[in-house]
């Protein structure tokens, strides 16, 4: 009798039936692979087998790769929908107060911010009645003020959206909201000639939520579609 185990004829039969079965499958793949390289010795180099990890191991990398592309192209259009449905809830309200109040409402829930404030310069007194009534949404603050804030004072042009994470907001802009906020999406808001500038600060608890890294594209169109909204007000 030989001592070598014979392997069932069932078994057998639907390898040679189904050989994909085994081909498909990567662990058992390379344990036949170990097996035929512990028949061949140690002094035989087997570069074919050597070639196939190496192939292996490119797979499992564009795998990776192909796995995070996919995440990042669902992220996008997430956050393309997120923006959409933000931008149709803003352009609801027929009157202006409903509007701004919407900002902080409906508008921050969609987009998924912790604090979103309207940001005005102006030289109107702070205790206007309308001011006050808007004061959980809208913060009004000096000339200037937009810019500096932007650029945290250098002597640099602004950019229409800045991602930045924070150890804490400015109360000046999100009130007694700051103390919890950790980063902070800030759109500069141009609302025509003669007319000084504002901007549109959102922020949030997770400091990971909003940062230089990240693109800014949907956001700077959000700011333009904002500004126009904001122009026919004015107006």
């Amino acid at each position: 009798m030989s001592g070598t185990p014979e392997m069932e004829d069932k078994l057998r039969e639907r390898i040679i039936a189904q050989p994909n079965v085994i081909l498909e499958d990567q662990d058992l793949m390379r344990a036949l692979i170990a097996a035929n390289e512990r028949t061949m010795g140690n002094n035989i180099v087997d570069l074919r087998g050597i070639a196939m990890e190496r192939l292996e191991a490119r797979l499992d990398r564009l795998e990776d790769t192909h796995r995070s592309v996919i995440a990042a192209a669902y992220d996008n259009l997430a956050g393309t929908n997120q923006v959409h449905r933000a931008i149709l809830r803003m352009l609801d309200p027929v009157e202006f107060e409903v509007f701004l109040r919407d900002l902080g409402g409906e508008v921050a829930d969609i987009l998924r911010v912790d604090s979103m404030k309207l940001v005005l310069e102006t030289v109107q007194d702070e205790n206007d009645p309308t001011i006050q009534r808007l004061g959980n949404v809208l913060s009004v603050a000096e000339t200037g003020f937009v810019r500096r804030y932007l650029t945290d004072g250098r002597n640099a042009a602004p950019r229409q959206v800045t991602l930045r994470q924070i150890h804490e907001g400015d109360p000046r802009v999100y009130g007694q909201e700051a103390a919890y906020l950790r980063s902070e999406a800030c759109l500069m808001l141009d609302f025509g000639e003669g007319r000084l500038p504002g901007m549109l600060a959102m922020g949030a608890e997770d400091p990971h939520q909003f940062s230089p890294q990240q693109g800014t594209d949907l956001l700077a169109f959000f700011a333009g579609v904002f500004e126009r909204a904001m122009r026919r007000w004015l107006s």
